[in-house]
């Protein structure tokens, strides 16, 4: 299986980063991940159309050498290798670049083009440093990144396309394919849409008013779509705005739904507030940035350690690690774009440790519909499992509020301990 470069890089591009970077910018770190999310793609898209250009290959060569991946914040915009290879892959489409980048995110132009340069820096880095490690000479780089094209596309964020990026046309006029819009149309019936609150809201076609002036369908049908959605409204209207939550794979046990639940009050999800960061290493020479005790910090020295080696699969049963940065929009399985970072973390561990095998499990408080709770976490741990899309993550499966413990009328606080998701190895 040809390597994934954008892994490569993402662990450069962690939390810790994040942070800083919305620190020194002024910006959100909902922005200044939203904007690496679209940059990214983007520059290794470019650099694998613009391989064989003078200074491109030389400066990838050159950076494992240059220092530049231990100081990504401050030394890439005014690192020279960087500039070669933006003025190389991109030449004048960087203004366009950045202008829509800084659109998409809700971040300045300036800010926008700094975190160019750092993704930049950032990826003749990793893959200039992975390329020494392997000794892959410059037609080995060449072809690690020409590998990458099929796959940039799809993961832009939703919603972008490299030729929304202005950037769809690159060195040899050849766009990358892109995800194809379908837009369903009807006169027959009005069109109910789902926002990702959950809540119901109706389009009637303006055609439709020149069809049948006289019909009875013409107001009934609105009318039961309208008191349809005031029924849903007032179901859902109880439900919190973000949960964290937990998955446990489709042949989990009842020993395995039980083990998470006893790992919440040891490994419950911590406050984001004034936690420390670590660097955490991976066999090959990589690093990630993380939180010091978190998620990633925890798996990977249990992957490197005896208990891990000698472990059978009811030892491994027991022990569970929950993510700590990873939610949900209200209502939804869609992740948060906070979450990425993490979930791009575990997917970088999961690539250096080959042999290594998940399962995820997900659970949610008591508040609100039973049956919709246990729905809703089935759903949202297949958008982890298909998130981290890796065939080590070998199945999912929600629990909704089964080993839920605290009770419904309590605050959102107290029901954070029950919204938990988490992963444990398999052999």
């Amino acid at each position: 299986m040809a390597l994934n470069v954008i892994d490569l890089i993402r662990g450069q591009l962690g939390p810790a980063l994040v942070t800083q970077s919305a620190t020194k910018l002024g910006e959100s770190e909902s922005g200044i991940s939203k904007a690496i999310s679209a940059l990214l793609p983007a520059v290794v898209g470019a650099l694998a159309d613009n391989s064989d250009k003078p200074g491109v290959l030389e400066s990838i060569t050159g950076s494992a050498s240059s220092g530049i991946l231990g100081n990504l914040l401050d030394g890439a915009a005014g690192n020279s290798m960087v500039a070669t290879v933006l003025q190389a892959i991109f030449g004048d489409k960087v203004p366009g670049l950045v202008n829509a980048v800084s659109g998409y995110a809700g971040v300045s132009n300036t800010s926008a083009n700094s975190l160019l340069y750092t993704v930049t820096g950032a990826t003749i880095g990793s893959v200039g440093k992975y390329a020494q490690d392997q000794n892959m000479d410059a037609s080995g780089v060449a072809g690690l990144l020409n590998e990458q094209r099929g796959t940039v596309a799809s993961l832009l964020p939703a919603g972008l396309s490299l030729a929304s990026l202005g950037v769809g046309n690159l060195a040899n006029g050849d766009e990358y394919p892109e995800t194809a819009k379908i837009t369903a149309e009807t006169h027959d019936a009005p069109k109910v849409e789902v926002n990702r609150g959950g809540n119901t809201h109706v389009h009637v076609d303006n055609n439709d008013a020149h069809k049948d002036n006289g019909s009875v369908w013409k107001w009934l049908l609105p009318l039961l779509l309208l008191a349809l959605a005031a029924w849903f409204l007032w179901k859902q209207c109880d439900r919190k705005t973000t949960e964290n939550t937990v998955v446990t794979d489709s042949v989990v046990t009842d020993n395995d739904s039980a083990a998470i639940i006893n790992d919440t009050a040891s490994i419950g999800t911590t406050s984001m507030a004034n936690r420390e960061t670590t660097t955490v290493s991976l066999p090959a020479g990589q690093t990630l940035n993380a939180y010091r005790g978190g998620i990633e910090d925890q798996i990977v020295a249990f992957l490197n350690s005896e208990e891990y080696k000698n472990a059978d699969e009811t030892a491994l049963k027991e022990r569970w690690f929950n993510f700590d940065n990873l939610s949900f929009e209200f209502n939804s399985t869609k992740l948060t774009p906070e979450s990425q970072t993490q979930l791009d973390n575990i997917k970088a561990i999961l690539a250096a440790y080959p042999d290594a095998k998940i399962k995820i499990g997900a659970y949610s408080d008591k508040k609100g519909d039973d049956a919709a709770n246990k729905t809703l976490s089935r759903q949202r741990a297949d958008a982890v499992k298909s998130a981290l899309a890796s065939a080590q993550v070998i199945s999912a499966e929600g629990y909704g509020e089964e080993r839920a413990t605290v009770a419904e009328t309590a605050s959102d606080e107290e029901r954070e301990k029950d919204r938990i998701t988490a992963i444990r190895f398999t052999k």
